[in-house]
């Protein structure tokens, strides 16, 4: 049995623990809020974008089509980019989103493909490299908050992947901030260019657009500039889900070490109540044998 020191120094211990969780709680809770606006503002403007974008390819076939929304005929060569959190302390936020992107490259390297890996966030980095560390063309810090330059960046090594050949689909793997308890680990597919999910070609009520110059020069420059808006909603949400992972998590945790300090309180009180009857029956052992 520990004694009533040794109790003493782990229940001060897991207090200690519990003051760092119980900040830690706080603070996620302060930031998700501010996350959490800037994920749903974001998130109108990406849906319109890809409005106009169907808009616009319904005019658009054949060899006419910008090769970001056409592709190149083929899904042989995919580029998995893997959208996590640079830090941990948020239960399974990150793991799940490797999760879904490991199964998905198992899944494509058994039917034959070519997959190359790109890693956004540390944690994609750190869980992927052991597997597939040899299929990892490049890696991003996500940071501590979303930018449009770091979207850009992402985008652009994108781009030039796609142009000079190197892949023919590109897959984005990020957590889909729900609510506060909910994040879905989500893939969307960014090259070639798809309406993403909620957004619909835009109702002209029988009104015909005129385009000038024409809906292939506009779409080769709105194109890249939707991959941009993608990254960067898709970053937003990750950074939302983030916190509110990590605020949950954090809340269980001080949970939990309330739990214990109140186990081993009781604890060291058995134990100093055992010590305290012993010694009073030595004490009274040793006056009647006087």
């Amino acid at each position: 049995m520990a004694s009533l020191k040794d109790l003493r120094s782990r229940i001060a211990s897991i207090t200690a623990t519990q003051k760092i969780t119980k900040a830690m709680q706080m603070v996620a809770a302060a930031k998700l809020r501010r996350a959490r606006e800037a994920a749903e503002n974001a998130r109108p403007y990406a849906q319109r974008m890809s409005a106009v974008i169907a808009n616009l390819a319904a005019g658009v076939s054949g060899a006419g089509a910008p090769a970001l929304l056409a592709g190149t005929g083929s899904d042989n060569r995919e580029l998995v980019i893997v959208a996590t959190a640079d830090r941990g302390l948020a239960g399974g936020f990150n793991s799940s989103i490797v999760r879904a992107a490991r199964d998905h490259v198992v899944e494509r390297l058994e039917a034959g493909k070519d997959i190359s890996i790109m890693t956004v966030g540390r944690k994609a980095r750190d869980q992927l490299r052991r597997s597939f560390a040899g299929r990892t063309v490049a890696t991003f810090e996500a940071g501590s908050n979303p930018t449009l330059d770091k979207a850009q960046e992402i985008a652009d090594a994108i781009t030039q992947r796609f142009e000079d050949g190197s892949v023919d689909v590109v897959t984005l793997f990020y957590s889909h901030f729900v609510s506060v308890v909910t994040q879905t680990p989500t893939r969307q597919q960014l090259v070639p260019a798809r309406v993403i999910g909620g957004a619909a070609p835009i109702d002209l009520g029988g009104a015909v657009y005129e385009y000038e110059p024409d809906e292939a020069t506009i779409l080769a420059v709105l194109l890249p500039r939707n991959l941009t808006t993608q990254i960067l909603s898709a970053m937003m949400d990750n950074q939302a889900g983030f916190f509110a992972a990590q605020m949950a998590a954090m809340d269980n945790a001080t949970r939990n070490a309330g739990d214990i300090i109140a186990n081993l309180t009781l604890l060291k009180n058995r134990t100093r109540q055992a010590q305290i009857t012993k010694e009073l029956i030595e004490i009274i052992s040793g006056a009647e044998a006087l």
